[in-house]
């Protein structure tokens, strides 16, 4: 299928009132972008384009004109199984992505049969000074590197980022939180000694409050945790 007619199709599955909905909750990208296909429709097309033989023309026409395309450009791109031809395609693709929501769609099924393989790209990414990068790789080090694979090292990582970007600190905040509630004796220190800003910190403490994964008592204790943001002079 054609670039042409992969937009066509798009707008032939368009909801106005959805349109009207993402435009609010996606304030980086312009209205005209976004074409109003919902996230099930979508998912639906990019299976039908990951097993069309011209798909490497869509994914190849970077960057797309429609928020769509990239949605759909995720979803095609995370039904990839096969673990290098899935990275091409997330190398070329990261460094055009504009919105916290592309980014959070990627979750490639290659990556979940080889995440040591993943290590020397997040590394990488988690440097660089692309917010949606930066934030696809502490997404990827929370997807896969939380549970028995978890070691300090990683969230050592995301501590050291340091950034005044909001979609990079949410997106230290939603990892600290979620540390907290799977690795919570590990991740504790990384508040009590407070190696994260105070922005990250509170909005960590925040996250991790109103989660039903972290019990009453431990609740009870990272309030006390909350730090006052140093005043800002002048």
């Amino acid at each position: 299928m054609k670039k042409e007619e992969i937009v066509a199709e798009l707008f032939k599955m368009q909801d106005k009132k959805y349109a009207a909905m993402q435009v609010k909750i996606i304030p980086t990208v312009d209205a005209d972008r976004i074409i109003g296909v919902r996230t099930p429709a979508l998912r639906t097309f990019a299976k039908n384009i990951h097993k069309d033989p011209d798909r490497t023309e869509f994914l190849a026409d970077l960057p797309h004109r429609y928020f769509d395309e990239d949605q759909l450009h995720a979803f095609v791109i995370s039904l990839e199984k096969d673990f290098d031809k899935c990275m091409a395609d997330i190398e070329a693709f990261l460094p055009v992505i504009d919105n916290w929501a592309t980014c959070d769609q990627l979750s490639p099924k290659a990556f979940k049969k080889e995440p040591e393989r993943l290590l020397p790209y997040i590394r990488e990414w988690i440097r660089s000074d692309k917010t949606y990068t930066v934030r696809f790789a502490i997404g990827m080090l929370m997807e896969h590197f939380l549970n028995d694979r978890f070691d300090t090292e990683y969230a050592d990582m995301v501590a050291e980022v340091r950034s005044e970007e909001y979609y990079v600190n949410m997106m230290i905040a939603w990892y600290f939180a979620t540390a907290l509630a799977k690795q919570y004796e590990s991740v504790l220190p990384y508040l009590e000694e407070k190696r994260l800003s105070d922005w990250v910190h509170n909005k960590t403490i925040q996250k991790s409050v109103e989660s039903y994964r972290i019990t009453d008592e431990q609740k009870a204790y990272l309030k006390t945790l909350k730090v006052k943001p140093a005043r800002k002079r002048g």
